[in-house]
């Protein structure tokens, strides 16, 4: 089979982790078999100022129609020249409402290789295998009515609304249930029911689905300020954790922490599987655009690496080359690998560029076994 990605480097670091990740494909493709054609092309603050647009709308047309896209990072000083509305036209919540992208998912692990960097307890982080689904099209990201407006006291007002229609919180939680189901796991699912209406609705709907659709999947429901807690205290509990929009970004933001840093995490965010069983598919690292580190060449390259390995396995349909994937980061860590965020203790620093080195030799390695 063939395949179709975009790729999108964006701003910040976006270029320099993306092009790293198109090096490891590159070897996919020349090892392995693998059949990717990929296409570059421009996105962020730059492209506004080569080419009127953020993202063009030839672009945006093709992101529905490839297989995968990999998207860098967006966002820094730089666009604080871009008129608010170009920034809105071509953001990545637009990108993602239009790709119809609902599902993101967003895998925490405990490396065993990084508990000299990690803040918690190495007994804390071994074995965990944490994934978390955030409802992505919905939530008070997108709710309205938003925005900054004077009130009739003279003073300033900002409003945004959180959302959520009982279709949009049924269609998450059963993709959340059934990876669970495939995990042969559990579920967690996080709301503030205590306040408000909104998840109110959440927990309600949640929880009859689980009942009338998956009665073999256990449910727990946990309020977001003692997930926060018990996300530190104990990660292993978790198997598949369901939130909504804005909880959902902020909990995966908080487990870098087991990872050891953001540069390590990767996300998928999918859309509802067609009628052959094809979704639409955006592959980002978590980490933001870092303009402080850009063009340094020290910035951590597997999270969009780790990034590219979901690609591989949910839209190439290579389940065996992603593990042999992220079974060469590993042994990259392991060997001593490492970028200035995950030095901790240990002697050496890898740059960007040498962090690819290294995985790409262990893939080497590993495929001559």
């Amino acid at each position: 089979m063939s395949f179709k990605m975009i790729v999108l480097p964006g701003d910040g670091i976006g270029p320099e982790v993306t092009a790293e990740a198109v090096r490891v494909l590159e070897w996919f493709r020349e090892h392995r078999g693998l059949v990717v054609d990929v296409r570059h092309e421009q996105y962020g603050a730059a492209a506004y100022h080569q080419q009127g647009a953020i993202i063009t709308d030839e672009v945006m047309a093709d992101l529905i129609a490839v297989d995968a896209v990999l998207f860098g990072a967006t966002g820094g000083p730089e666009f604080d020249e871009v008129p608010m509305a170009a920034r809105r036209q071509g953001s990545l919540l637009r990108i993602r409402r239009h790709m119809e992208v609902f599902a993101n998912l967003r895998p925490v692990i405990g490396y065993d290789e990084l508990a000299d960097t990690v803040s918690l307890k190495p007994e804390a982080i071994h074995g965990v295998d944490m994934m978390i689904v955030r409802e992505l099209n919905g939530g008070i990201y997108f709710g309205t009515p938003r925005g900054v407006a004077q009130s009739p006291n003279g003073m300033e007002r900002g409003v945004n609304t959180l959302v959520y229609e009982t279709p949009e919180i049924e269609r998450i939680a059963r993709f959340a249930f059934d990876l669970a189901k495939q995990r042969g796991g559990h579920m967690h699912s996080i709301d503030k029911s205590n306040v408000l209406e909104c998840h109110q609705l959440w927990r309600k709907v949640v929880t009859r689905v689980g009942a009338e659709e998956y009665s073999e999947v256990p449910l727990e429901h946990m309020i977001v300020d003692n997930c926060a807690m018990q996300v530190i205290r104990d990660p292993k509990q978790f198997d598949v954790m369901l939130a909504d929009n804005m909880f959902g970004d902020i909990l995966s933001d908080l487990a870098g922490a087991i990872s050891g840093s953001l540069g390590m995490l990767p996300s998928a965010s999918l859309s509802v599987a067609d009628e052959n069983g094809r979704r639409r598919a955006l592959y980002e690292p978590v980490h933001g655009s870092a303009p402080d580190i850009a063009g340094q060449g020290i910035a951590n390259p597997l999270g969009a690496i780790l990034s590219l390995a979901m690609a591989i396995e949910l839209s190439f349909h290579s389940p065996d080359d992603a593990g042999i994937l992220r079974q060469a980061v590993r042994s990259a860590l392991a060997a001593g690998a490492r970028t200035p965020d995950i030095q901790g203790g240990h002697p050496t620093t890898a740059g960007t560029t040498e962090m690819t080195d290294a995985v790409l030799h262990e893939l080497h390695r590993l495929h001559d076994m």
